[in-house]
């Protein structure tokens, strides 16, 4: 797939996106929301960052390894997909500053990271550890339903409104390492874990919201049978 008309790529550094989540389950949502930003970035990689301990919501209802087998089994089949377990492997909260650091420790400060993140997650970002460090870190791509103004809501704020001013860009360099805002329109997929569960608890079936080898697991292992 060729660069956006938009976007270029000065050097061949390779471009990674990244995807962090409780993925309780991971489903279609998750899924479609990165093929579609890495296609539009024309990113080489996208991990997927299963959180041990998420800081800034209530605690996932299934165990850690479960979760992390359901995140394997669902991006196996894309070779542009992998899994990353550095919020498993690391004690403590999983802190979004912290596991980007961890990742340009690792990495190097030249590589360019794409942080993805739907517009919920957006609006409530000031409130993350050490949340204006994030832009020297990584870029940062806010997904959002099409015809939906993020910059023109309420809930915006002085300080997330002040950081779209100063990090937005229109033409993305894809090969920037850091420092960039970009909202994009994606397809909107009206699936969430907490419905999935629910059916699942209600003997409904959520075939068809989430990966079949996802929902395979879910059955063999019993979750998701109880509140």
């Amino acid at each position: 797939m060729g660069l956006p008309p938009h976007a270029s790529r000065l050097t061949p550094r390779p471009s990674i996106g990244l995807l962090g989540g409780t993925f309780d389950p991971i489903h279609f949502g998750h899924l479609r929301m990165a093929e579609e930003l890495a296609g539009w970035l024309d990113l080489d990689q996208v991990r997927f960052i299963p959180a041990a301990q998420p800081p800034h919501r209530s605690q996932p209802r299934t165990v850690i390894h479960h979760r992390v087998e359901m995140t394997r089994l669902a991006i196996e089949a894309n070779p542009k997909f992998m899994l990353d377990t550095r919020e498993v492997d690391r004690k403590g909260m999983s802190f979004t500053v912290e596991t980007l650091t961890s990742l340009r420790q690792e990495l190097g400060t030249n590589d360019p990271l794409w942080l993805f993140m739907g517009a919920d997650a957006f609006l409530g970002l000031n409130t993350w550890k050490n949340w204006s460090q994030l832009f020297d870190l990584a870029n940062i791509a806010v997904a959002h339903r099409p015809g939906y103004r993020l910059a023109q809501t309420d809930a915006l704020g002085d300080e997330l409104r002040e950081a779209l001013h100063q990090h937005q860009v229109k033409d993305a360099a894809v090969n920037q390492a850091s420092g960039q805002i970009i909202l994009r329109p994606v397809t909107q997929l009206d699936i969430s874990a907490t419905a999935i569960r629910t059916a699942i608890r209600e003997g409904k079936s959520p075939r068809y919201l989430l990966p079949e080898p996802v929902l395979d697991y879910i059955h063999t292992h019993h979750l998701y049978l109880h509140a």
